[in-house]
């Protein structure tokens, strides 16, 4: 798995399947490097505990999701861009995009600057791209554009080629932004989800960067999940004893491992090519290959899964779902914004 599944047992987090964040992408855009494509993916079109198929409502209404951005390396968010959705209404639900800038950015709460406002959400297999200025977002149903042997993994690392995910769809927030926005050349980029708590606080219930780690390697699972990058120092014993048994590391090989892990954030330079883990992640890069060379010290080097066919060569980048479920059509979008 990437970061699906992260909650007990490989069920959601909270229960739900719109707050488990999944996986989180950054590249350069195709043909234009002086812009920046940033994603992050949740909800899974299917559940493993229980198993199933999950809810067709894309995200949740009363949730926040977030991307976060480190421009100076302190693992303490520097900008983020907010994203909250209206109810799910009639088959349609929209999306109001907000970017929070210096000290308020590494603070939890809703506000900031409206980017996009009354953006439709993709229900079925049409993308629906809303633009500002020269901000692109995207936000909706698309194919799972991540690979991996599930079954494999779940059976000692004994993989077959199965890919779980070929015919998996899953919700996308995308967004294209000039380089300029991101703050610095070199950034750390990481995910989270909010729900709100009692009293009208803002719960986190979902943050990572990093596939696969915080399903496989974590032991304080919710404190984990509910923590923060410029505290992960406080689980590099866990992660460490994790690799020893996994892979066989030595106690202060394991350590040294561990450390390259966390804190949990994607580093990116916009000026190179994207090619995970050392720089940003593109859409077919074998990132669960990647994790289990680590994991077991390379003893096992894939899972003999490949990247999608369905991936597009121009905004969102993501592949149309696989599941279009035939409803009313969504509401346009209000005049401030351009839709295509």
């Amino acid at each position: 798995m990437s970061h699906h599944y992260s909650g007990p047992d490989f069920s959601f987090p909270h229960g739900d399947a719109r707050l488990d964040f999944t996986d989180l992408y950054a590249f350069p855009k195709p043909g234009d490097t002086g812009k920046s494509i940033l994603i992050m993916n949740v909800h899974p079109s299917a559940g493993e505990n229980p198993p199933g198929p999950t809810t067709t409502e894309p995200f949740a209404p009363e949730a926040l999701y977030e991307l976060k951005i480190d421009t100076d390396g302190d693992a303490v968010a520097d900008i983020a861009y907010r994203v909250r959705f209206s109810a799910f209404e009639r088959g349609a639900q929209t999306a109001t995009l907000r970017r929070v800038d210096g000290p308020q950015a590494a603070v939890t709460g809703d506000g900031g600057r409206v980017i996009v406002e009354g953006a439709t959400v993709s229900i079925g297999r049409e993308a629906r791209i809303t633009q500002a200025g020269n901000t692109r977002l995207f936000a909706g149903w698309r194919s799972d554009p991540f690979f991996c042997d599930v079954e494999g993994a779940k059976n000692k690392l004994q993989f077959t080629g199965d890919d779980f995910f070929a015919d998996k769809d899953v919700c996308s927030i995308v967004l294209e932004v000039p380089n300029s926005a991101l703050g610095a050349k070199e950034v750390r980029l990481w995910a989270r989800t909010l729900t709100p708590g009692d009293g009208g606080a803002w719960i986190q219930v979902e943050r990572g960067a990093r596939p696969a780690q915080a399903v496989i390697l974590v032991e304080e699972r919710d404190a984990y999940l509910a923590g923060e990058p410029a505290h992960d120092g406080r689980f590099l014993a866990g992660f460490a004893h994790a690799l020893e048994h996994t892979g066989g590391y030595s106690p202060a090989e394991a350590k040294r491992v561990a450390g390259t892990l966390l804190p949990d954030v994607l580093p990116y330079d916009s000026t190179r090519p994207a090619r995970f883990p050392d720089n940003g992640r593109t859409l077919t890069d074998d990132a669960f290959d990647s994790f289990i060379r680590i994991m077991t010290n390379g003893k096992v080097t894939e899972d003999k899964v490949g990247p999608h066919g369905d991936l597009l060569i121009d905004f969102p980048y993501v592949g149309p779902p696989h599941q279009s479920p035939v409803i009313k059509a969504p509401h346009e979008t209000t005049a401030m914004q351009n839709q295509t």
